[in-house]
């Protein structure tokens, strides 16, 4: 045995019967295990405080606080696992894209991705790259002991959209004026971005962690025949990379409604619902095999406690039928929203659903 099989076996064996591990499989759980898509800060004061006068990539490289922000909400929350803290253009900074990720904007590319000979920039990714993803994710094991730790990667479209834009895009235009124009460019882009992608997620479990969760952030801006073709065979080899470490694969994007089966089919042991479909509907779309996570509004949270509670039993409600399921938002934590609600709604789906 290797020394990374080593340790993920050690990982394996601590959370291996972890409320939010079994969920993953689809078997019997003590609760409904919770956590919260980007829980590590965004509305914690004390992720404020350490984050001060440190950019948001610079953060992602450096071990110790990497540690201190990903416990953070672990500690306050009683959540049942811990995300990974990183950025989907963390593989690519790492490689030599130059980019960056500017305060109230997102990443910006500077030499955006648009022809042939701009492939040539995207080389591969080793673990020598990301020595403080394995360093921190050592750190991160050894701490968070029987809580299992996700580990976190961008989908190659949501990649390929950010690359191609030069930053964030409503629209997508130049995105999808390669895929519908050069399908080939496309298809060439999309594969090496899985294999930079495959590659990282790798790197995180072969560290520790316990599951891996790929964000396709801007896939829900496609139409399913669009995703078959020109997006999920990247997504499957993602999935396809990651399958013989037998750690869940969790496959989340906003506004995917249309596209919700297709996410399962792509290779995602769970599928991520936003909350504009509710869990029984999702079900019937995505079909058997696969448990289902999340799905409160996040703007919920900012209503009163008990208006946080009746959702709470909404989307617990239409979960009752599923073999499998995972608490979580339907997207990510508003910034402003008040940690306190967060703690409460932990407590309430623990007490809620105990056995």
């Amino acid at each position: 045995m290797s020394v990374n099989d080593e340790a993920v076996g050690q990982q394996t064996a601590a959370t291996y019967d972890s409320a939010f591990l079994k969920a993953c499989r689809r078997e019997p759980v003590p609760h409904t295990p919770v956590w919260f898509m980007r829980q590590a800060g965004r509305s914690l004061p004390e992720y404020r405080k350490v984050r001060a006068g440190t950019a948001m990539l610079e953060s992602c490289m450096m071990p110790e606080l990497v540690t201190e922000i990903t416990l953070q909400p672990v500690r306050r929350h009683g959540v049942d696992a811990a995300i990974y803290f990183s950025d989907i253009v963390v593989p690519l900074k790492a490689i030599g894209i130059d980019l960056d990720i500017k305060p109230g904007v997102g990443p910006v590319v500077e030499q955006p991705v648009r022809t042939r000979a701009d492939l040539a920039r995207l080389r591969d990714l080793t673990p020598e790259d990301v020595p403080y993803v394995t360093e921190a994710i050592g750190m991160l094991t050894r701490e968070l002991g029987e809580t299992p730790l996700i580990g976190f990667a961008g989908a190659p479209f949501t990649l390929a959209s950010y690359l191609v834009e030069g930053g964030p895009s409503r629209n997508h235009e130049h995105t999808k004026a390669m895929m519908y124009g050069d399908p080939q460019l496309w298809a060439d882009l999309v594969d090496r971005l899985a294999e930079i992608t495959g590659a990282f997620l790798k790197v995180q479990i072969e560290a520790g962690a316990s599951a891996v969760q790929l964000f396709d952030s801007w896939v829900g801006a496609l139409a399913p025949a669009d995703y078959r073709r020109s997006v999920m065979p990247a997504s499957r080899k993602v999935f396809d990379a990651v399958s013989g470490y037998g750690v869940p694969r969790i496959h989340f994007g906003v506004g995917t409604g249309e596209l919700l089966g297709l996410l399962g089919e792509a290779g995602a042991d769970v599928v991520g619902v936003d909350w504009r479909v509710p869990l029984d509907e999702a079900a019937r779309r995505v079909g058997p095999g696969r448990a289902l996570q999340g799905n409160i509004d996040p703007a919920v949270l900012f209503a009163s406690r008990e208006a946080v509670e009746a959702k709470a039993d909404d989307v617990l409600a239409a979960a009752a039928g599923l073999d499998g399921h995972i608490f979580n938002l339907g997207h990510g934590v508003l910034p402003t929203t008040d940690p306190d609600a967060l703690t409460r709604l932990v407590e309430y789906v623990h007490t809620r659903t105990a056995s």
